[in-house]
């Protein structure tokens, strides 16, 4: 319960903070020598609220058992009931009546149609050029089974693949057809996740032949799927080196595929909705410039903010690190750690909107790293998680139905109760 008001207050300060801007290179709140050389001088970061500021705040609202808050309670509810004399209510469109729950709201939807709306125009897209033989394979496949057995659990869908290897075969179009089969059995499929480590692998060869491939698979999914999301996931090195110039140097010559400028591309010209950026790295990366984990992740952030991906696009954190493998789980103390560094930092800094958790993954060696129990034994690291309640919409896992932990209906059933997306994967 704690930590759950914690995360409420946390977040409830990011969005209410006002921050003045660092003008002066003097101001105790200034961290502008985290933005990198050339940064335009409108662009300017500054902390809200110090350490010693935070706990203050903190043990305001968390004093006498939370007393404060519950003090606080919601704010009174104007109803407007348009039955009183003197009430002002719009007139409602539609015919009055209640109809049954799933009757066509569209005339000729009932007939299996595609409806029209009242000008004409084609109003709903279900898919173009997917048969219903591709459907019916679609359905028969793990993925196509788990995205009829998610729907009772209330999580959002993604279909998690990759098409990079399809692209490289010259087997684009086969293969987007079949992942837009996937998206499309099922209604609560938000999108396609159509790469991963894209830029990071050895698939590639230039930044401008990853570009290609985006453009390339976006335009074929929009064409088969149009109105369904379009995501990938990937990582910017250079982010973590903050203002440090050396590392930044360094990391472009490391990385040379994975440019913010080519990546940032991809959101600001449509082709994707979604860009996850993956966490793993932040820890390791960057000891050779005495940058630690925290101030890597911190950098990054401000690198995400000054560009304002956000406007264009969802973007998303990525974090493998709740998984362990063998007799060696997280303890209570260091997932709540954990939880705070990895979970509850980059939603109060307003750089991701959601963050996607691994909570089971296998390496090539065969061995199995959980953030749960084995067949869903009792985990303090999946206890501490369910008590992030509050923010259960922003958080997302991946799911391999072929792969199942004991079966899929009773794996997707726990993870609901921690997440409130997911993304299965589609070999």
């Amino acid at each position: 319960m704690r930590l759950r008001q914690i995360f409420v207050i946390g977040l409830a300060l990011s969005l209410l903070g006002i921050g003045v801007p660092a003008w002066s290179e003097d101001d105790p709140r200034s961290c502008n020598d985290q933005l990198p050389a050339g940064t335009p001088s409108y662009v300017v970061c500054r902390t809200l609220a110090t350490p010693e500021e935070a706990a203050e705040i903190a043990a305001f609202w968390l004093s006498d058992d939370g007393k404060n808050m519950v003090d606080s309670g919601p704010l009174d509810r104007l109803e407007l009931t348009c039955d009183q004399p003197g009430d002002q209510c719009p007139e409602a469109e539609g015919d009055g009546e209640i109809h049954d729950v799933g009757a066509p709201d569209v005339p000729g939807a009932e007939d299996g149609g595609t409806p029209e709306c009242q000008n004409g125009e084609q109003c709903y897209v279900d898919g173009h050029g997917i048969s219903a033989a591709d459907r019916a394979a679609a359905q028969q496949t793990p993925a196509g089974q788990a995205t009829q057995a998610v729907a009772p659990t209330g999580m959002r869908v993604w279909i998690d693949t990759e098409l990079a290897d399809d692209y490289k075969a010259g087997n684009l179009e086969e293969a987007a057809k079949k992942v837009a089969a996937l998206a499309v059995t099922q209604p609560g499929v938000v999108g396609i996740r159509f790469s991963s480590q894209l830029g990071f692998n050895q698939t590639f060869a230039s930044a401008d032949e990853v570009d290609k491939f985006v453009t390339e698979a976006s335009n074929a999914l929009h064409a088969l799927v149009p109105g369904k999301k379009l995501a990938v996931h990937t990582v910017v090195p250079v982010f973590g080196c903050g203002g440090n110039e050396t590392c930044r140097t360094e990391m472009t010559k490391k990385y040379p595929l994975l440019d913010p400028d080519h990546i940032g591309a991809w959101l600001t010209n449509g082709l994707i909705d979604q860009l996850s950026l993956d966490t793993g790295h932040l820890a390791t990366e960057y000891a050779t410039w005495k940058i630690d984990a925290a101030e890597a992740r911190r950098n990054q952030s401000i690198q995400v903010r000054a560009r304002a991906w956000d406007a264009y696009g969802q973007i998303a954190y990525e974090d493998a690190s709740f998984a362990t493998a063998g007799a060696a789980p997280l303890t209570e103390e260091q997932t709540t750690q954990a939880i705070t560094d990895r979970i509850a930092a980059p939603l109060q800094e307003d750089a991701a909107e959601s963050v996607t958790l691994w909570s089971r993954w296998q390496n090539d060696q065969g061995q199995v790293s959980r953030a749960y129990g084995e067949k869903w034994a009792a985990s303090a690291t999946w206890d501490q998680l369910k008590k992030l309640g509050e923010i259960r919409p922003r958080l997302a896992t991946v799911y391999d139905p072929a792969n199942p932990e004991v079966d899929v209906a009773t794996d997707l059933k726990n993870l609901s109760e921690v997440f409130g997306q997911v993304y299965l994967h589609a070999a």
